[in-house]
C-alpha cells in the first residue's frame, strides 16, 4: 500500500509548525488582550446542529459519520426517503464551522455564562470542497465572538483586532465591510424582499462560478429577468460606484480609498434612497449602522479608517449573518501577492441562538484563516528569520560518563530557557555533527574528558565555524 492523505488535507512538518504556531500564538495573544476567554468544542456535533444552518450548498459541503455497528439493518423498512436514509446511518457530522457551534455551546451553558460573553477558539473545522490553492478539506479558524450584546462598539473592537493581527504579522491588507440591511434593502428596491438570502449567495460565489454561474443561480432561485438584469447591473460590473435611484447602476462595486471615500459611498446611498418613491427603512437602518462604524473607527485609529473599504458587493454567504459583515484581502497595492482569497472573515447574527431555543440575543464574531494566511506570508516571505523549529544547543555525547556530565548541564540550560539537547547515542563526531547541520542547530557544545577535568566546554558556532573555549558555569552567557 502507497501511504497518503485525502485530497484537501496536509501533513505538517516541525518547521511549519512553528510557523504555524507563530501565527496562533498572535492570534491568541490579540484576543486575550481584548478580554476574549478560550473555549472549545468537540470535532463532531449531532448533524441536526449543523444542517440547514450555512444555506443548501453549505449542507452539502458537511461531512458526515457514518453510525457504528450494524447501521445497515432495516434501512429499506425504516428509510422511506433520501433524508430518511441519511439520518438512519449518519447522526453526526464534522463541524463545518466555528460559530455555530458556539451558539449550541452558549445555549447548553447559559447557566454558567456571563454575558455579554467574549470567547475565542482556535481549532479545526472540515469542509467537502473542492480542494484548490488556498481552499482545503480541513483547515483551521482562529474565531472571536461576542454574544449578549447588541452594541456596534463591538464590531468596531473586531476591525481594531484585525488591524492588530495583521500588523504584528506584517501583512498589509484591506478590510471590506458592508451590512446586511443594506442587501436586504436592495432586495426590496428590486421586488424580491425573500430572496435576499439567493442574492447574497449569488454575490459571494461571483469570483468562484463567474456573472453567469450568479445570474444563473439567481433564475434557480426565482428571481425575474428583470430582477437579474437590475442585480447584474448592480453588482457584476466593475469600477467606480455610483448609485442610481431605480438601481440602472452603471459600472458599480464600491472602490473606496478609506474613511472619507466610505463615507461618501454611504452618504449616496443615503441620498438616493431618500429619492426612492418609498423610502426603505431597513436600507437606512444599515446605512446608520454603517455610519457608527466609520465614525468610530476614524475616531479611534486615522491610519486603521485608511484600511477601510466599503464594498456594497460583499454579501458573505452564510445564512445566519443579519447586520455587519466583514473580509479582509490582502492590500496587492503594498504588496506583490497573487493570493486573491480572503484571509478574515465574519459578520454580527441577530439569532442564531434561537435555533437552539434562546431566543432574541445577538452576537458578532470573526475568524482569522489561519491556513491561508500560512500560504500568504510564506509567500512574501514574512516570517522571522528567528521563527525555527531546531534546537539551540546540541551536546555531543562521547560516552556514558561524559553523557552523565552532559546530563547536568543539559538541565541548567533548560533552567536558563535555552533549547537544548543531548545526543542519545555516543555515535562518530562526523555523525553528531551532520545530525546539528540537518536540523539547523546554531551551536555544539562537546565536552570530553578533557573538558570535564578542567571544568570548560568547547562552543561551536555551526555557522561562521568559530569555536572557544569557555567554563562551563559560564557556558548559557555564550550562547547568543
Amino acid at each position: 500500500m502507497k501511504p497518503s492523505i485525502p485530497k484537501g488535507t496536509r501533513d505538517f512538518s516541525p518547521q511549519e509548525m512553528v510557523k504555524r504556531n507563530y501565527i496562533f500564538d498572535i492570534i491568541r495573544k490579540v484576543y486575550l488582550l481584548h478580554g476574549y476567554q478560550p473555549i472549545e468544542t468537540p470535532a463532531m456535533e449531532n448533524s441536526e446542529t449543523l444542517m440547514g444552518k450555512y444555506g443548501e450548498e453549505g449542507d452539502r459541503l458537511i461531512f458526515k459519520i457514518l453510525n457504528s455497528g450494524d447501521f445497515m439493518d432495516g434501512v429499506q423498512a425504516e428509510a422511506t426517503d433520501s433524508k430518511s436514509l441519511v439520518k438512519h446511518i449518519s447522526e453526526k457530522a464534522l463541524r463545518y464551522d466555528l460559530t455555530v457551534p458556539f451558539a449550541r455551546y452558549v445555549v447548553q451553558h447559559r447557566n454558567d455564562i456571563t454575558f455579554p460573553f467574549k470567547r475565542y477558539q482556535i481549532q479545526p473545522v472540515w469542509r467537502a470542497d473542492r480542494p484548490q490553492k488556498g481552499r482545503y478539506r480541513e483547515f483551521y479558524q482562529c474565531d472571536a465572538d461576542v454574544i449578549g450584546s447588541d452594541s456596534l462598539l463591538n464590531e468596531v473592537e473586531l476591525v481594531q483586532i484585525i488591524d492588530e493581527v495583521f500588523k504584528e504579522l506584517g501583512v498589509p491588507v484591506i478590510i471590506k465591510i458592508n451590512n446586511r440591511k443594506i442587501l436586504q434593502g436592495i432586495a426590496e428596491a428590486i421586488g424580491a424582499p425573500d430572496k435576499m438570502i439567493v442574492i447574497a449567495v449569488g454575490i459571494d460565489k461571483l469570483e468562484k462560478i463567474g456573472r453567469e454561474g450568479v445570474e444563473n443561480g439567481w433564475r434557480d432561485g426565482g428571481l425575474t429577468e428583470d430582477q437579474i438584469r437590475r442585480l447584474g447591473n448592480f453588482f457584476l460590473q466593475s469600477g467606480d460606484y455610483r448609485f442610481k435611484s431605480d438601481l440602472e447602476l452603471h459600472p458599480v462595486i464600491p472602490t473606496g480609498r478609506g474613511y472619507n471615500q466610505t463615507k461618501n459611498d454611504v452618504n449616496t446611498i443615503r441620498r438616493e434612497n431618500k429619492s426612492l418613491d418609498n423610502e426603505i427603512e431597513i436600507l437606512n437602518q444599515g446605512i446608520g449602522e454603517m455610519d457608527y462604524l466609520n465614525n468610530y473607527i476614524h475616531t479611534y485609529n486615522e491610519e486603521l479608517s485608511s484600511k477601510i473599504r466599503f464594498d456594497v458587493s460583499l454579501a458573505r454567504g452564510l445564512n445566519y449573518y443579519t447586520g455587519t459583515i466583514i473580509e479582509v484581502k490582502i492590500d496587492t497595492s503594498k504588496c506583490a501577492s497573487q493570493f486573491t482569497s480572503s484571509i478574515c472573515g465574519g459578520g454580527r447574527y441577530d439569532d442564531l441562538t434561537g435555533i437552539f431555543g434562546l431566543s432574541d440575543v445577538s452576537g458578532v464574531g470573526i475568524s482569522f484563516g489561519a491556513d491561508r494566511i500560512y500560504d500568504v506570508m510564506e509567500e512574501l516571505k514574512l516570517f522571522p528569520e528567528n521563527v525555527s523549529a531546531s534546537t539551540k544547543v546540541l551536546l555531543i555525547n562521547f560516552g556514558e560518563k561524559e553523557a552523565q556530565y552532559c546530563l547536568k548541564v543539559l538541565r541548567d540550560l533548560h533552567v536558563a530557557g535555552i533549547s537544548a539537547e543531548l545526543y542519545p547515542d555516543d555515535k562518530k563526531l562526523n555523525k553528531q555533527f551532520e545530525y546539528a547541520d540537518k536540523r539547523n542547530i546554531p551551536y555544539v557544545v562537546s565536552i570530553g574528558q578533557s573538558e570535564m577535568e578542567r571544568g570548560v566546554a568547547k562552543i561551536k558556532n555551526m555557522a561562521s565555524g568559530e569555536q572557544k573555549e569557555v567554563s562551563v558555569n559560564e557556558l548559557k552567557a555564550h550562547i547568543a
